[in-house]
């Protein structure tokens, strides 16, 4: 077990029984290099340096302006625009449509049916089985905003039958916000 892996090449390898190789010694004043630590930079701590500007200038105004108010599919409602990935449109009078293109179907799943045959054979109460129900939401809520003679459209998948509600919710949220 002491002796070199034979499998690493010529030189001899570190192993059990050898020293570790020697590691070039960091000087204890440079702070460990990480994740979005500069690499040049000492800590700042107390006055800023000259490098960096003094005294302190303000940044610039930042265009969008504020956090997202509310988004619906990929259109998001910030500060006075509407941005969508076909480009921002003006909040102030724009027209905000939903249509409900979702379905919801009910019917009696297969393992009432094979339940109901089992049990009428047997003690002639299967025919309970048959009350039980399955409903199945699919389809899309399409959402429309028309701004400045622009349109743009999403959809929206339905979940349940709860999804038209909400997004109806979020529809007349944002058309109060488009009539301020």
């Amino acid at each position: 077990m002491t002796e070199p892996n034979s499998y690493q090449g010529g030189d001899k390898q570190w192993g059990p029984g050898q020293p570790p190789p020697a590691q070039p010694a960091v000087p204890p004043s440079t702070p460990p290099p990480g994740y979005g630590y500069p690499a040049n930079a000492a800590p700042a701590y107390g006055n800023p340096t000259p490098a960096y500007g003094y005294p302190h200038q303000p940044a610039a105004p930042v265009p969008m302006g504020g956090a997202p108010v509310l988004a619906i599919g990929d259109i998001t409602v910030m500060g006075d625009q509407i941005i969508t990935p076909a480009g921002n449109l003006p909040l102030r009078g724009a027209v905000w449509n939903a249509t409900d293109m979702s379905h919801t179907e009910e019917k009696i799943p297969t393992v009432a049916i094979v339940l109901a045959i089992v049990f009428f054979i047997f003690c002639l109460l299967g025919l309970f089985f048959l009350l039980m129900k399955e409903r199945k939401t699919t389809g899309f809520i399409q959402v429309t905003v028309t701004s400045a003679g622009r349109h743009h459209s999403t959809m929206i998948p339905a979940l349940g039958p709860h999804t038209f509600p909400a997004v109806m919710g979020q529809i007349n949220y944002a058309r109060s916000l488009s009539n301020m």
